[in-house]
């Protein structure tokens, strides 16, 4: 009787072992785990992934697991990930997916990022889209494609750096204290000129000012002798008409003096703030030809028969004494 029992208890214990580990494994496989709806998404690289690879929602909870990878009968160089989740997760048709790790050393897993909220829900069997996988290979290789322009980078920072450490060791030279000295110096005798100058300097200023203001009053005289001048020239053009060759040449030589008194005029406004030396000597000739201009106003307005039985009479010179 106790022999029989102890098989009965034996056979029972290994009963319920296989038992549990039936269930183990229905359980690991998904079995048990209700309905679920299925998705794919596609890579250019699968990361190791494979069959039973947990699958992540936004980084958190396990929502499923992947099914199978897959070549793309459409394109040999895509991966059909296809993977299963539950049933009741809201996955939207704008939700991405993606191959990441918690770790650099750590195992990939697929994850699912959350959608809109006003996307709809992503039908079962759906594809959705996908993040491209960088993983060490593919940073390896970038790494190798840029790591020539890092060397040359390196070589031209290093030249710069040298040419840096020159210019620097030549600024050093040129800012020594012997030359601080004489520096210091050059700007101690500018301002010593300086001050001692300025007084000259604000005389030659204020005669400066003075010339101009004394010849701003000549000036607008002249320009008044000038147009009072055109203005007679024109009458007389109006009343005479055709006149003798003398008279017109009197005229051509007036209007001839007019034009320098304008382009003397604009000479003088030029400089007088640069030849202060001269507007003695500009303000002699401004004068002998307002002189001028006014005895040959005079002389058409009260005698101007004599200007046309004269003979055409000597040019004078700006300067020269009548």
């Amino acid at each position: 009787m106790e022999a029989k029992r102890e098989q009965v208890f034996v056979g029972l214990f290994v009963v319920i072992a296989v038992a549990l580990l039936i269930a183990t494994v229905f359980s690991l496989s998904g079995a048990f785990a209700g309905t679920a709806r299925h998705y794919h998404a596609k890579f250019h690289n699968a990361a190791g992934l494979d069959r039973g690879t947990t699958v992540r929602y936004e980084g958190g909870p396990k929502i499923g697991r992947v099914e199978k990878v897959v070549i793309d009968p459409k394109d040999p160089a895509v991966m059909d990930m296809e993977f299963s989740v539950k049933e009741d997760l809201p996955i939207k048709t704008d939700s991405r997916v993606a191959i990441l790790s918690f770790s650099p050393l750590g195992d990939n897993h697929l994850e699912v990022r959350a959608g809109s909220p006003a996307a709809p829900r992503a039908a079962d069997g759906a594809i959705l889209p996908s993040d491209p996988y960088v993983g060490f290979n593919e940073l390896t290789e970038e790494i190798n494609k840029v790591m020539p322009q890092a060397q040359e980078l390196m070589a031209n920072l290093n030249v710069r750096v040298n040419e840096l450490s020159v210019t620097l060791k030549r600024v050093n030279d040129l800012l020594n204290d012997q030359n601080r000295a004489n520096i210091s110096a050059s700007i101690s005798d500018l301002q010593g000129m300086l001050r001692e100058d300025r007084p000259v300097i604000k005389s030659t200023l204020n005669n400066v000012n003075g010339a101009s203001a004394k010849l701003t009053p000549m000036l607008d005289d002249l320009r008044k002798t000038s147009d009072q001048a055109n203005e007679t020239l024109k009458k007389i053009d109006a009343v005479i008409g055709e006149n003798r060759e003398d008279l017109r040449a009197s005229i051509k030589k007036l209007r001839e003096s007019l034009n320098n008194v304008s382009d003397l005029t604009h000479r003088l406004d030029q400089t007088i703030d640069i030849n202060t030396e001269t507007l003695d000597e500009l303000l002699m000739n401004l004068r002998d030809v307002s002189e001028n201009l006014r005895e040959f106003t005079d002389i058409i307005k009260t005698r101007p028969s004599e200007l046309i039985r004269s003979t055409t009479p000597r040019e004078h010179k700006p300067g020269e004494h009548p």
